[in-house]
């Protein structure tokens, strides 16, 4: 089976997808809010956000100063494409090894190998 169209290596590792997905649910998260929805350490956390936001599927402000500082996260348009393509990629690997496939003629399974 090849790997359909849109599986993104990136964000694949579980913490990443983790980090992508909570964001494609709000505009703007807070750096705690992340953290402890996902119980990772802030060291953990920074890390995996620098990844993202190198690759342009993360967007990081810094507001404030000193005691009040926050950090806001967002998922860049880019972002948000990427983790919709790799959603639909993981669909279709799920969806092709369900009862449907199992029950393929084996012409078929050669032809889907194609």
């Amino acid at each position: 089976m090849s790997t359909p169209s849109g599986f993104d290596e990136l964000i694949h590792p579980s913490t990443r997808l983790s980090v992508v997905a909570l964001l494609a649910a709000t505009e703007w998260a807070d750096f705690p809010f992340i953290r402890d929805s996902l119980s990772l350490s802030d060291s953990a956390l920074s890390k995996q956000l620098h990844t993202l936001e190198e690759a342009g599927y993360l967007e990081i402000r810094k507001e404030g100063g000193g005691r009040k500082r926050r950090t806001k996260v967002r998922l860049t348009a880019r972002g948000r494409t990427a983790f919709d393509g790799h959603v639909a990629a993981l669909r279709a690997i799920v969806e092709g090894a369900g009862p449907a496939a199992a029950l393929a003629t084996p012409q078929q399974h050669a032809e889907a190998g194609r």
